[in-house]
């Protein structure tokens, strides 16, 4: 009951600050957080258990930027006849919604605050936002294709990336929260794919950052259909790639509009997702162009650092929060912007790209590198006429766009950290790279490639006891694709076991010095990770062979 009611509380906190957006929007950085009733000695006051339970596991400190704006800094604001909208501790301010330009000079007289600057303009607005295509499918093509098993029309992304075998391992997402920012979730407080989530108490909240409240469930359904992609779960019609795991929703993206308030939305959303312990966080939205192009972003902006909602992402994963973002839909080659948007240029964030069934990259996926060269995205999911529910009534159709690729990954890789609550969000994503078939040779337009989950939960498994192991059992080649040699450098008796990709023991030999038979048996394997232990008077060591 105490971990209820903590949630509740932080609710409450954040719920008081929001307000109906109207024109005339602007940021309100402050100076400091002098003088604020909170301390980092007393993080319970603003983090849940669950959140404070994940820092300490990963031994993350709290530190300033945890510490709440300062909220006799926000009265002062308001009382200068500003509207109050969403704070954000990250970034230290306030957007508001002040209308009279008196009321904008009244807030920058203030001695706390260092800048006002305006971040919403809709006196050039483009063609509606919300870009979301979906196309119905016929009951014909539903019952051909919803044929699939327990999956049904979901089977195509999961079996891509050797989900299945991850879900029969019992991995699905349990006691994991997911977190999404979005631009709505119409029909999902409704429609069965969501049953089972609303039933079993697995969906926490709702919170809407655009036009304040709890409603998130009206304006648009891209998030509906992102957050079906990980979170639906109606056996023989459609199953997500996290059917299990539990969720919280906010509508941070504005779709009749494209503002740099938008971004400032975002960040606030992620910190009430970081103050209630999400372990991960879905984000199919990018940043570049704006209704005003004097708020454009430039491509030299996009290096990790300069965009506010990246700041943003890369304070996010600092506190532990793996966030999965798609890479955007700019990449058709005729574009004169063909790049990745913010905040899928951070570092720490695992950037999506999209492809389709067949494994080649959709023409449409936004490519890298960064400005500051480095390769993005990370790795590429289906996002390439994909079944998604996206329609009031609950039905299916197909639409494309890294929107879907993103959440497929997303669902997939929180069944990872179901697998392995110890690890780091890093230590996930690079062996999820490592697994990518792209991996030996990397590039701007398929990052790592398409990630194998199988291959990928055994890099985590393995721990090399030194770094040379080699000295001890040098299996080569490795990767191979053909005949294996191995080579002992202990004496005497050894007994060698070797495990597949699910962690079950194939093979359990003691040996002398004669290899053949081992190596025999490694050259006869069929593609895959395998790992491989040495047991000897000398010395226990595991290690990895892969097969191609």
């Amino acid at each position: 009951m105490k971990k209820f009611l903590s949630l509740f509380a932080l609710l409450t906190m954040f719920s008081g600050l929001f307000a109906q957006v109207a024109p005339g929007r602007y940021w309100v950085q402050f100076s400091d957080k002098n003088n604020s009733p909170y301390s980092i000695n007393r993080p319970g006051e603003f983090l849940s258990q669950r959140a404070l339970d994940r820092r300490a596991k990963f031994n993350i400190a709290i530190d300033e930027l945890d510490i709440p704006v300062n909220q006799a800094y926000i009265d002062a604001v308001a009382g200068c006849g500003a509207e109050i909208l969403n704070p954000s501790k990250w970034l230290n301010g306030v957007t508001v919604r002040a209308v009279d330009p008196a009321v904008v000079d009244a807030i920058k007289g203030l001695d706390f605050v260092v800048e006002v600057r305006g971040c919403y303009d809709n006196s050039i607005k483009q063609e509606l936002k919300d870009k979301f295509c979906f196309e119905k499918i016929s009951r014909d093509e539903f019952e051909i294709n919803a044929d699939s098993g327990y999956y049904g029309l979901a089977f195509e992304q999961i079996n891509q990336l050797n989900g299945v075998a991850i879900h029969d391992a019992g991995y699905t997402g349990e006691g994991v929260l997911i977190g999404i920012c979005d631009g709505g979730f119409a029909g999902a407080d409704n429609i069965s794919l969501f049953a089972a989530a609303r039933e079993e108490g697995r969906l926490l909240g709702t919170r809407d950052f655009v036009h304040g409240g709890t409603d998130v469930f009206n304006e648009s359904a891209h998030g509906t259909a992102v957050w079906g992609l990980m979170g639906g779960k109606i056996g023989n019609t459609y199953v997500g790639t996290a059917p299990d795991a539990m969720f919280f929703l906010c509508r941070t993206e504005d779709v009749g509009t494209e503002n740099v308030i938008e971004e400032y939305n975002w960040v606030s959303g992620v910190e009430l997702l970081d103050s209630l312990g999400a372990d991960i966080m879905n984000s199919s939205l990018g940043y570049v162009t704006f209704d005003n192009p004097l708020m454009n972003h430039t491509y030299n902006e996009m290096d990790g650092q300069t965009a506010v909602i990246t700041r943003g992402a890369e304070i996010a994963c600092s506190r532990g929060l793996l966030v999965v973002n798609s890479a955007g839909n700019e990449g058709g080659e005729n574009n004169e912007w063909r790049w990745i948007g913010a905040p899928a240029d951070a570092e720490h964030v695992f950037t999506i790209g999209a492809v389709g069934i067949d494994g080649i990259r959709a023409p449409f996926s936004s490519i890298g590198p960064t400005y500051d060269n480095r390769i993005k995205p990370d790795v590429m999911g289906h996002g390439y006429n994909v079944y998604i529910a996206g329609s009031m009534d609950g039905w299916f159709g197909r639409s494309s766009g890294t929107s879907y690729s993103s959440p497929v990954i997303c669902g997939m890789t929180a069944c990872l950290l179901q697998a392995k609550p110890e690890k780091k969000p890093q230590e996930i994503m690079d062996c999820l790279r490592k697994s990518g078939n792209f991996s030996e040779n990397p590039d701007g337009f398929y990052g790592f490639g398409i990630p194998d989950y199988v291959n990928a939960l055994n890099f985590l498994d393995v721990k090399e006891v030194e770094n040379d192991v080699s000295k001890f059992i040098n299996i080569y080649p490795n990767p191979s694709n053909g005949v294996i040699f191995v080579e002992f450098g202990v004496e005497g008796e050894k007994n060698i076991q070797v495990f597949n990709q699910l962690g079950q023991m194939i093979y359990n030999i003691d040996i002398q010095n004669d290899n053949s038979e081992i190596e025999g048996f490694l050259t006869k394997l069929s593609s895959g990770v395998y790992v491989i232990k040495m047991a000897s008077d000398e010395k226990n060591i595991s290690t990895k062979l892969i097969k191609n």
